[in-house]
């Protein structure tokens, strides 16, 4: 049994929620999807106890309906962990994971500032990457974003 195998075992086994939801479609690389509930269980176990200890990124996503996020985690043994988390666009909320990783911050304004994702938790501080004049509520990575200009 791989590595990659015996990790996804022991989620399987600790977490029954994950069943159809985890896949290791190649070496080194791991995927599961989950409902915010079930998010941060799950992401304390991997970095507390399965030894996941990087912080790689975090990608958001706008997917009509629903956005999510993608936590990237690796550990020393060279394997990444793809922690999908999926929530409504109507309510688009989050906990900060700064406690975990302060590398988190940045990730995490790119949340707010392109995608309007609320981050409970993250501390007050400069906008990023977008500018201090840009206009609130203008997310240019939602797919019903209507700024910036263009004709088409």
């Amino acid at each position: 049994m791989t590595q990659e195998e015996k990790i996804v075992e022991d989620l399987k086994s600790r977490f029954n929620f994950l069943e159809g939801k985890i896949r290791n479609p190649r070496a080194k690389r791991i995927f599961l999807d989950l409902d915010l509930g079930q998010f941060k269980e799950l992401f304390d176990y991997a970095i507390k106890q399965m030894g996941f200890s990087s912080l790689c990124a975090i990608t958001g996503l706008d997917e009509g309906v629903n956005m999510a996020c993608i936590y990237h985690l690796s550990g020393a043994n060279g394997i990444t962990l793809n922690i999908k988390v999926t929530f409504l666009k109507e309510n688009p909320v989050i906990q900060s994971v700064t406690n975990y990783f302060s590398s988190a911050e940045i990730y995490e304004r790119e949340l707010v500032d392109l995608f309007g994702i609320k981050v409970q938790g993250l501390a007050e501080g400069n906008r990023y990457p977008l500018t201090d004049d840009w206009p609130k509520d203008e997310f240019p990575l939602r797919k019903d974003w209507k700024g910036g200009g263009s004709s088409a």
